[in-house]
């Protein structure tokens, strides 16, 4: 699916965020500046979440509240190591249950191994501007791109 800009990228999220239940999990993947903080932002938008959304590259974890669904936004860039990946991704995984939040994954390629049932969401540029976006859902029914 072709997104043009950050407002159609914002609209895409938000429409998402409309068939994720609490405990989904959704995998983002694509190059650094393809958007997938902005896809968040759609989703919590979509969820009605009041706080702006960051990227959590530093934190690696952001935890927003506020919204119909709670939002827990992981990003795993600056993990290199599996294990290390892996206990941050349970710790996490274990308080979405808990709160029965949508846990987002920026960088899931470490993880994605050990997880059954997700979204997939693959960004990537396209040819002159704008972005494509490949999404898959836990049955791969629904698969666009």
């Amino acid at each position: 699916m072709f997104v043009e800009n950050l407002e159609e990228t914002l609209n895409l999220g938000k429409k998402l965020s409309r068939k994720l239940n609490p405990q989904s999990i959704v995998l983002l993947q694509g190059p650094i500046g393809a958007g997938k903080t902005s896809f968040v932002q759609g989703i919590a938008k979509g969820l009605s979440i009041s706080e702006d959304i960051t990227s959590p590259t530093f934190a690696l974890s952001h935890h927003y509240n506020s919204g119909r669904i709670p939002l827990i936004h992981l990003d795993l860039y600056r993990l290199k190591n599996i294990t290390s990946a892996k206990e941050v991704f349970f710790s996490e995984e274990e308080e979405a249950i808990q709160k029965k939040a949508i846990l987002v994954i920026e960088w899931p390629e470490l993880i994605e191994p050990v997880i059954d049932n997700f979204w997939k969401i693959e960004i990537s540029y396209a040819k002159n501007f704008g972005r494509n976006y490949e999404i898959r859902d836990p049955k791969n029914l629904l698969a666009s791109s």
